[in-house]
Protein backbone atom coordinates (compact mmCIF):
# COMPACT_ATOMS: atom_id res chain seq x y z
CA UNK A 1 0.00 0.00 0.00
CA UNK A 2 2.55 2.56 -1.15
CA UNK A 3 0.12 5.15 -2.57
CA UNK A 4 -1.62 5.91 0.77
CA UNK A 5 1.81 6.35 2.39
CA UNK A 6 2.95 8.73 -0.34
CA UNK A 7 -0.08 10.89 0.34
CA UNK A 8 0.20 10.60 4.12
CA UNK A 9 3.86 11.66 4.15
CA UNK A 10 3.54 14.31 1.44
CA UNK A 11 4.61 17.89 2.28
CA UNK A 12 1.52 18.99 0.34
CA UNK A 13 -0.79 17.50 2.98
CA UNK A 14 -2.68 20.51 4.41
CA UNK A 15 -1.71 20.14 8.07
CA UNK A 16 0.13 23.43 8.52
CA UNK A 17 3.55 21.78 8.84
CA UNK A 18 5.12 24.48 6.67
CA UNK A 19 4.47 27.03 9.44
CA UNK A 20 6.67 25.23 12.00
CA UNK A 21 10.46 25.00 12.23
CA UNK A 22 10.90 22.88 15.40
CA UNK A 23 13.19 25.50 16.93
CA UNK A 24 15.33 25.77 13.81
CA UNK A 25 14.47 29.45 13.39
CA UNK A 26 16.13 30.28 16.71
CA UNK A 27 19.17 28.13 15.94
CA UNK A 28 19.68 30.01 12.68
CA UNK A 29 19.09 33.37 14.38
CA UNK A 30 21.77 32.65 17.00
CA UNK A 31 24.23 31.29 14.43
CA UNK A 32 24.20 27.76 15.81
CA UNK A 33 23.15 26.52 12.37
CA UNK A 34 24.64 28.58 9.55
CA UNK A 35 25.10 26.23 6.59
CA UNK A 36 24.19 22.86 5.09
CA UNK A 37 26.83 21.02 7.13
CA UNK A 38 25.42 22.38 10.40
CA UNK A 39 21.90 21.40 9.41
CA UNK A 40 22.99 17.90 8.40
CA UNK A 41 24.74 17.45 11.76
CA UNK A 42 21.61 18.61 13.61
CA UNK A 43 19.39 16.20 11.70
CA UNK A 44 21.68 13.22 12.31
CA UNK A 45 22.00 14.00 16.03
CA UNK A 46 18.24 14.33 16.39
CA UNK A 47 17.69 11.02 14.62
CA UNK A 48 20.20 9.27 16.85
CA UNK A 49 19.33 10.82 20.20
CA UNK A 50 16.54 13.37 19.94
CA UNK A 51 12.80 13.85 20.05
CA UNK A 52 12.05 12.52 16.57
CA UNK A 53 13.40 9.11 17.57
CA UNK A 54 11.01 9.03 20.53
CA UNK A 55 8.05 10.29 18.51
CA UNK A 56 8.62 7.71 15.79
CA UNK A 57 8.70 4.93 18.39
CA UNK A 58 5.38 6.13 19.81
CA UNK A 59 3.95 6.35 16.30
CA UNK A 60 4.69 2.65 15.95
CA UNK A 61 2.98 1.93 19.26
CA UNK A 62 -0.13 3.76 18.09
CA UNK A 63 0.06 1.74 14.86
CA UNK A 64 0.20 -1.56 16.74
CA UNK A 65 -2.47 -0.50 19.23
CA UNK A 66 -4.81 0.21 16.33
CA UNK A 67 -4.11 -3.23 14.85
CA UNK A 68 -4.86 -4.77 18.26
CA UNK A 69 -8.01 -2.62 18.59
CA UNK A 70 -6.63 -1.37 21.90
CA UNK A 71 -8.08 2.11 22.30
CA UNK A 72 -6.89 2.38 25.91
CA UNK A 73 -3.31 1.91 24.74
CA UNK A 74 -3.73 4.60 22.08
CA UNK A 75 -5.00 7.01 24.75
CA UNK A 76 -2.13 6.07 27.06
CA UNK A 77 0.59 6.70 24.50
CA UNK A 78 -1.05 9.92 23.37
CA UNK A 79 -1.01 11.24 26.95
CA UNK A 80 2.55 9.98 27.35
CA UNK A 81 3.69 11.89 24.28
CA UNK A 82 1.91 15.08 25.35
CA UNK A 83 3.68 14.93 28.71
CA UNK A 84 7.07 14.46 27.03
CA UNK A 85 6.86 17.74 25.10
CA UNK A 86 9.31 20.22 26.62
CA UNK A 87 7.66 23.47 25.54
CA UNK A 88 4.19 24.77 24.83
CA UNK A 89 5.07 25.56 21.20
CA UNK A 90 6.16 22.00 20.46
CA UNK A 91 3.13 20.56 22.22
CA UNK A 92 0.69 22.85 20.40
CA UNK A 93 2.38 22.05 17.09
CA UNK A 94 1.95 18.33 17.65
CA UNK A 95 -1.67 18.72 18.77
CA UNK A 96 -2.64 21.01 15.89
CA UNK A 97 -1.13 18.74 13.24
CA UNK A 98 -2.54 15.59 14.84
CA UNK A 99 -6.08 16.92 15.10
CA UNK A 100 -5.85 18.28 11.56
CA UNK A 101 -4.71 14.90 10.24
CA UNK A 102 -7.60 13.03 11.86
CA UNK A 103 -10.08 15.58 10.53
CA UNK A 104 -8.58 15.45 7.05
CA UNK A 105 -8.53 11.67 6.88
CA UNK A 106 -12.13 11.57 8.04
CA UNK A 107 -13.09 13.76 5.10
CA UNK A 108 -11.00 11.71 2.66
CA UNK A 109 -12.49 8.40 3.79
CA UNK A 110 -15.98 9.84 3.77
CA UNK A 111 -15.53 10.80 0.13
CA UNK A 112 -14.26 7.32 -0.77
CA UNK A 113 -15.96 4.74 1.42
CA UNK A 114 -18.07 6.47 4.02
CA UNK A 115 -15.70 5.82 6.96
CA UNK A 116 -15.82 9.38 8.30
CA UNK A 117 -17.51 8.36 11.55
CA UNK A 118 -14.62 6.11 12.54
CA UNK A 119 -12.09 8.94 12.66
CA UNK A 120 -14.59 11.08 14.54
CA UNK A 121 -15.00 8.23 17.02
CA UNK A 122 -11.23 7.93 17.53
CA UNK A 123 -10.90 11.66 18.09
CA UNK A 124 -13.76 11.66 20.61
CA UNK A 125 -12.55 8.53 22.38
CA UNK A 126 -9.07 9.98 22.95
CA UNK A 127 -10.90 12.88 24.64
CA UNK A 128 -7.88 15.20 24.44
CA UNK A 129 -5.81 16.76 21.67
CA UNK A 130 -4.25 14.05 19.50
CA UNK A 131 -0.52 14.24 18.83
CA UNK A 132 0.66 14.09 15.24
CA UNK A 133 2.72 10.91 15.72
CA UNK A 134 -0.31 9.14 17.20
CA UNK A 135 -2.60 10.31 14.41
CA UNK A 136 -0.04 9.23 11.81
CA UNK A 137 0.20 5.75 13.33
CA UNK A 138 -3.58 5.36 13.46
CA UNK A 139 -3.98 6.52 9.87
CA UNK A 140 -1.16 4.32 8.57
CA UNK A 141 -2.60 1.24 10.27
CA UNK A 142 -6.12 2.03 9.08
CA UNK A 143 -4.75 2.41 5.53
CA UNK A 144 -3.09 -1.04 5.80
CA UNK A 145 0.39 0.37 5.22
CA UNK A 146 3.27 -1.95 6.08
CA UNK A 147 4.58 -0.90 9.54
CA UNK A 148 8.25 -0.69 8.56
CA UNK A 149 7.37 1.30 5.47
CA UNK A 150 5.14 3.60 7.53
CA UNK A 151 8.00 4.25 9.94
CA UNK A 152 10.40 5.11 7.15
CA UNK A 153 7.78 7.38 5.59
CA UNK A 154 7.27 9.16 8.92
CA UNK A 155 10.99 9.82 9.34
CA UNK A 156 11.39 10.91 5.73
CA UNK A 157 8.47 13.31 6.09
CA UNK A 158 10.08 14.83 9.19
CA UNK A 159 13.43 15.26 7.43
CA UNK A 160 11.74 16.85 4.41
CA UNK A 161 9.96 19.29 6.71
CA UNK A 162 13.07 20.37 8.63
CA UNK A 163 15.21 20.67 5.51
CA UNK A 164 12.47 22.73 3.88
CA UNK A 165 12.54 25.13 6.83
CA UNK A 166 16.33 25.26 6.61
CA UNK A 167 16.21 26.12 2.91
CA UNK A 168 14.11 29.19 3.78
CA UNK A 169 15.92 30.26 6.94
CA UNK A 170 19.66 29.78 6.39
CA UNK A 171 19.02 30.15 3.40
CA UNK A 172 20.02 27.24 1.19
CA UNK A 173 19.34 26.54 -2.46
CA UNK A 174 16.68 24.03 -3.37
CA UNK A 175 19.30 21.75 -4.92
CA UNK A 176 21.36 21.76 -1.73
CA UNK A 177 18.24 20.88 0.23
CA UNK A 178 17.57 17.89 -2.01
CA UNK A 179 21.20 16.79 -1.71
CA UNK A 180 20.87 16.85 2.07
CA UNK A 181 17.73 14.75 1.94
CA UNK A 182 19.33 12.25 -0.43
CA UNK A 183 22.46 11.95 1.72
CA UNK A 184 20.29 11.35 4.78
CA UNK A 185 18.64 8.25 3.28
CA UNK A 186 21.08 5.65 4.73
CA UNK A 187 20.74 7.21 8.19
CA UNK A 188 16.94 7.18 7.97
CA UNK A 189 17.00 3.50 7.04
CA UNK A 190 19.42 2.62 9.85
CA UNK A 191 17.53 4.58 12.50
CA UNK A 192 14.20 3.08 11.44
CA UNK A 193 15.58 -0.39 12.10
CA UNK A 194 16.81 0.69 15.53
CA UNK A 195 13.44 2.22 16.42
CA UNK A 196 11.65 -1.03 15.59
CA UNK A 197 13.74 -2.76 18.26
CA UNK A 198 13.10 -0.26 21.06
CA UNK A 199 11.40 -1.60 24.20
CA UNK A 200 9.18 0.60 26.35
CA UNK A 201 12.04 1.06 28.82
CA UNK A 202 14.15 2.47 25.98
CA UNK A 203 11.76 5.33 25.25
CA UNK A 204 14.07 8.20 26.11
CA UNK A 205 15.52 11.14 24.24
CA UNK A 206 18.28 13.68 24.73
CA UNK A 207 16.70 16.78 23.23
CA UNK A 208 17.76 19.60 25.54
CA UNK A 209 19.09 21.55 22.54
CA UNK A 210 15.67 21.43 20.91
CA UNK A 211 14.00 22.37 24.19
CA UNK A 212 16.22 25.41 24.74
CA UNK A 213 15.81 26.54 21.13
CA UNK A 214 12.04 26.19 21.38
CA UNK A 215 11.88 28.13 24.65
CA UNK A 216 13.94 30.93 23.12
CA UNK A 217 11.73 30.94 20.04
CA UNK A 218 8.68 31.75 22.17
CA UNK A 219 10.15 35.19 22.93
CA UNK A 220 12.10 35.72 19.71
CA UNK A 221 11.40 39.23 18.40
CA UNK A 222 11.02 38.49 14.68
CA UNK A 223 9.59 35.14 13.62
CA UNK A 224 8.53 33.57 10.35
CA UNK A 225 7.52 30.25 11.94
CA UNK A 226 5.21 29.24 14.78
CA UNK A 227 7.81 27.02 16.46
Amino acid sequence: MILPLLQLSSPALPLGAYSYSDGLETLVETGSIANAEDLNHWLIQDLNYGAIRLEAALMMRAFQSFINQDLASICYWNSWLSASKETSELRLQSWQMGNSLLALMGEIYQANNGDHDYFQYIKSAIDQPCNYAIAFGITAAHSQIDPQTALLGYLHSWATHIIGAGVKLIPLGQTIGQKLLWQLSPTLTEISQQILMLNDDDLVSCSWGLGLASMAHEIQYTRLFRS
